[in-house]
């Protein structure tokens, strides 16, 4: 009977993480590489902008899913910070609402980002695998999934200051939402990481958070591949 492979160090797994998003992470997209060197026209932001808000509402949903398998107080205690940074508190609007704003402020209705009505199939499809995902998963598994923020706050840098060079017709105030990413990305990342890192002992829940964070990976560029189609290749139709 063959042996079981042994854990990895940390260093080790550690490095097998962040490989992930080096080869995958959706900075790397086609349609982020446009939008970062201003290259797309009004209608292209506006689709991108609509279609990621989809992303955006679920995401309180899929931390809700992932909770909801979480046996342990002190973590859910933790976790739950997420759902409040979207959703909202009393003294902070949420991330929900500063999306909103941002589709206003590239020249989108509050009532055709509410009703979906850009929402295109495939990025339904992609958001609602991770919400599943999350659901179906071991609790940790689901959390290692989420450590795509750990290469978010360089795209966010990147993104406002493509949007305040090249997009100057976008009102300032839309670009609230990634400036609080700045700042909630590096704390959640940092949350997850040791968890991940410190809960995953064995080279199989290893490899299945390494595979989470891959598949994290590959469903963001889908939605990408999916905006990138309708948006780009048959614009130029």
């Amino acid at each position: 009977m063959k042996k079981p492979a042994l854990p990895w160090p940390e260093k080790r797994f550690l490095s097998e993480l962040r490989a992930v998003g080096d080869s995958s992470y959706h900075d790397k997209h086609p349609y982020h590489v446009l939008m970062n060197a201003g290259k797309l026209d009004r209608r292209q932001v506006q689709g991108w902008v609509a279609n990621r808000f989809y992303y955006q509402s679920q995401i309180p949903i899929k931390d809700a899913a992932i909770l909801s398998n979480c046996p342990e107080r002190d973590i859910r205690r933790v976790w739950i910070q997420r759902i409040h940074d979207h959703d909202g508190l009393v003294n902070d609007i949420g991330g929900i609402e500063k999306w909103l704003g941002l589709g206003e402020a590239v020249g989108l209705s509050r009532a055709e980002m509410l009703s979906h009505i850009h929402l295109l199939p495939g990025v339904r499809y992609a958001v609602d695998a991770y919400v599943h995902f999350c659901r179906a998963q071991p609790w940790v598994i689901a959390m290692a999934s989420s450590l795509t923020e750990l290469f978010a706050p360089s795209l966010m840098s990147r993104r406002i200051a493509a949007f305040e060079k090249f997009y100057p017709w976008v009102k300032k105030d839309g670009l609230r939402y990634f400036r609080g990413r700045l700042t909630q990305a590096p704390r959640d990342s940092g949350f997850a990481l040791r968890l991940v890192l410190e809960r995953c002992r064995t080279r199989e829940s290893q490899e299945a958070a390494v595979a989470a964070l891959k598949f994290k990976c590959e469903l963001l560029w889908a939605m990408l591949d999916t905006m990138y189609l309708a948006y780009v290749v048959n614009r130029k139709k």
